[in-house]
């Protein structure tokens, strides 16, 4: 099979409303498209919807194909959910979103999210008993939902992939094109169940100085900045070069 194309006749719904982190909509469409998928915008309206860049509100609109009231799993193959600090909060207050969500999961189809999209499968009451991860900042969330929270890149568990963030974008784009195309996981993302890791001493180096310095950031300066605060984390677990910054403590 063609790679590119390994999606090719399935359709995605991505749900999503006004506040969705740009980068978190963008870069996952554009390689479920290359992938040969169909993408459609699920929103709570129609029209367009507005993401933001970090704490600022993006340029462009996103236009919404289908209201929620119009969409039903049974349309789609499987369904991505982004994040950003307000799309995910508003969603959970909607019951028709929550619902969908439901309704995905019943039928056994795959549900990928990131960063505060797990919000959102807190609210549904799904959380119990699976394994996933989040952006860190609502690890206690997670695990007051039922959830055992690992702060890995990706967790994958049966339907549902999740991720910590922008800063583990390329590992949720390989591992999401896996999850929809129906490929086994990747063995280094295999679940292996245990207690929740515990919350983290502080924040993330690359978030706070991404929000202190860059007040206007574009989507590239976002996905950069988070991309090399990953690298710098890994290498630093890793060992690798004289000097490297210390991982935060978890």
């Amino acid at each position: 099979m063609n790679g590119r194309k390994k999606l090719a006749g399935q359709r995605i719904a991505v749900l999503a409303t006004d506040g969705f982190e740009q980068v978190e909509l963008s870069t996952p469409v554009t390689a479920l498209k290359a992938a040969g998928a169909e993408v459609e915008i699920v929103s709570l309206h129609g029209g367009s919807i507005r993401g933001v860049n970090l704490n600022k509100p993006a340029k462009r609109r996103v236009e919404v194909d289908r209201t929620i009231d119009e969409a039903s799993a049974s349309d789609y193959d499987g369904l991505l959910i982004p994040g950003g600090f307000i799309n995910p909060d508003l969603l959970r207050q909607s019951a028709a979103a929550r619902d969908l969500v439901r309704e995905f999961d019943h039928q056994d189809k795959p549900i990928a999210t990131l960063c505060h999209g797990p919000w959102l499968l807190a609210s549904t009451g799904l959380a119990q008993g699976r394994a996933l991860t989040s952006w860190p900042g609502v690890r206690d969330d997670m695990v007051n939902a039922g959830a055992t929270w690992l702060d890995q890149e990706v967790v994958r568990d049966g339907n549902w992939l999740t991720s910590r963030g922008p800063q583990d974008m390329a590992p949720f784009v390989r591992e999401m094109i896996r999850l929809y195309a129906g490929a086994p996981a990747a063995s280094k993302t295999a679940l292996r169940r245990r207690d929740s890791d515990p919350q983290r001493e502080r924040p993330a180096p690359w978030a706070t100085t991404a929000m202190r310095l860059m007040p206007y950031a574009s989507v590239g300066t976002v996905l950069g900045i988070a991309l090399i605060g990953g690298g710098l984390l890994a290498a630093s677990r890793s060992g690798v070069g004289a000097g490297s910054p210390r991982p935060p403590a978890r």
